[in-house]
């Protein structure tokens, strides 16, 4: 399966931003989607991941109640609503899709190219 993530860009703190994965090639409504994020400097990082139905969602901590992971299996494209942001919370975001709901990078097969997220303080 392929992905495409977009909707990065300069934001302030306090600002709200979507980002979309479009995917193709597979049944998107097989695969559960998560997110990542990567800061400069640091290691990769969970942000949220969304079941193949969209009734299950998990978050980081960090996230947890600012961010919504949503899908739209008719658009074979899955989102996460990011509000409240905060200057750590800039990094590159990369979206990615595996089998089952999982927080580890490693259990995800296919991921997209990343799109940088910049808030500033």
């Amino acid at each position: 399966v392929q992905l495409q993530a977009s909707g990065g860009g300069l934001v302030q703190a306090g600002d709200s931003l979507k980002l979309s994965c479009a995917t193709s090639g597979r049944t998107f409504s097989d695969y559960y989607m998560g997110w990542f994020r990567q800061a400069p400097g640091k290691e990769r990082e969970f942000v949220a991941a969304i079941s193949s139905g969209g009734g299950i969602r998990d978050y980081a901590d960090s996230v947890k109640g600012r961010f919504t992971i949503f899908r739209d299996n008719a658009k074979n494209t899955v989102y996460p609503q990011m509000n409240r942001l905060k200057a750590e919370d800039t990094a590159v975001y990369y979206c990615a899709a595996t089998t089952g709901i999982t927080r580890l990078g490693s259990l995800y097969a296919y991921w997209g190219q990343g799109t940088q997220v910049t808030v500033s303080s």
